[in-house]
């Protein structure tokens, strides 16, 4: 697939070939203890690329797998989060062949519930069926699987966000995603996006745990407290991953065919083929911006969440294994309001009044 970019993207240019070992560990009940010793102030990220996207999801868990086992000890549930901004076009939503690869991976190393819940922009439940989410419940039906719409469970919790006047506005979080009793995976994509650069593992959790009405209630979307502009999307966005952060067990991104362009939902398809995975969010998502060849001092809301303790997103306290980022690097095509959406980071121009 070629790619053109104007001068204003400033990428790095993929360099260098190697092939890099893929460290397999071993395999331990989740309920066995994990030395203490194998921790590390440092992030532990999986990369990995293939040509079954179900055997890529597997193999990036396999490279952390001690840190998964160490994150799973006491939990009580496993919520899949998928992305289901479209709930009709595969290309913009988590695959049914990604939750595989999830599930196949949890076989040996956890046996209690499981859910699948989402809270898409539209019906949740349309998108299970557009994408045959049944049919990973089917093919593991020996587990204990359910499909939660979470918008109608509607059961939350609130934080407080600003809202495009800078007011302070109640948002409506899914209480599933809350829980620190749940090891939340996020299944996310790589995909350009129209106002955060890039959508991921954190954008994936803090626009997605966000409430719509039920059907044949007043209408209301919490979602749209979010898109007040571009400032207070980042500051949103950083809000919320605090509030749901001790919940969160796994992240884990599916690039076997990412969004370029016209992202989160009506991009054109990129041939990467790689998988990333790891229990630091912010961490994964920063491996994921590289592999997009995005410029990561672009990514403010990953900036913000580092700042507010919720992982590590600076490059040295990451420790990646599998693949090297410049051997599966593509330059992903960036939205067309890439210029409004980098405003972020420049000076406030519309100033309001000082006064006293």
């Amino acid at each position: 697939m070629e790619h053109h970019f104007s001068r204003r993207d400033l990428f790095q240019t993929s360099v260098g070939l190697y092939l890099a070992t893929r460290a397999k560990l071993s395999a331990a009940p989740a309920t066995e203890s994990v030395p203490s010793a194998s921790a590390s102030p440092k992030s532990v990220v999986g990369l990995v690329r293939g040509e079954n996207r179900t055997a890529n999801i597997k193999a990036a868990l396999e490279l952390i797998d001690a840190d998964v086992r160490r994150k799973l000890v006491g939990k009580k549930s496993v919520i899949i989060k998928p992305n289901l901004v479209s709930t009709n076009r595969q290309l913009a939503a988590t695959h049914a062949d990604a939750l595989r690869g999830i599930i196949d991976y949890l076989g040996p190393r956890w046996k209690g519930p499981i859910y699948i819940a989402e809270s898409s922009a539209g019906e949740t439940f349309d998108g299970y069926k557009s994408f045959k989410y049944d049919e990973v419940v089917r093919d593991f039906k020996s587990r204990e699987i359910k499909m939660v719409d979470l918008n109608e469970e509607a059961q939350y919790e609130t934080v407080q966000l600003l809202d495009g006047d800078l007011h302070i506005q109640s948002c409506r979080l899914a209480k599933r995603l809350c829980d620190p009793d749940a090891f939340v995976i996020s299944a996310g994509v790589l995909k350009t996006h129209n106002v955060l650069i890039a959508t991921l593992n954190v954008k994936n959790l803090c626009l997605g745990a966000p409430l719509h009405s039920r059907r044949k209630e007043k209408p209301f979307n919490d979602k749209r407290i979010y898109h007040g502009g571009v400032r207070q999307t980042h500051y949103d966005v950083m809000v919320t991953a605090q509030k749901l952060a001790p919940a969160w067990g796994l992240g884990v991104l599916d690039g076997f065919e990412g969004m370029e362009g016209a992202g989160p939902s009506q991009g054109t398809p990129v041939n990467q083929k790689i998988a990333i995975a790891s229990t630091d969010y912010i961490a994964a998502d920063r491996i994921g911006t590289e592999c997009m060849g995005i410029n990561p001092d672009w990514m403010g809301y990953l900036q913000y969440c580092e700042k507010a303790g919720v992982g590590n997103f600076k490059r040295e306290m990451i420790d990646l294994r599998g693949e090297s980022v410049d051997k599966l690097k593509v330059k992903y095509r960036l939205h067309n309001d890439i210029d409004q959406e980098l405003q972020w980071m420049g000076p406030l121009t519309d100033l309001p009044p000082k006064l006293g």
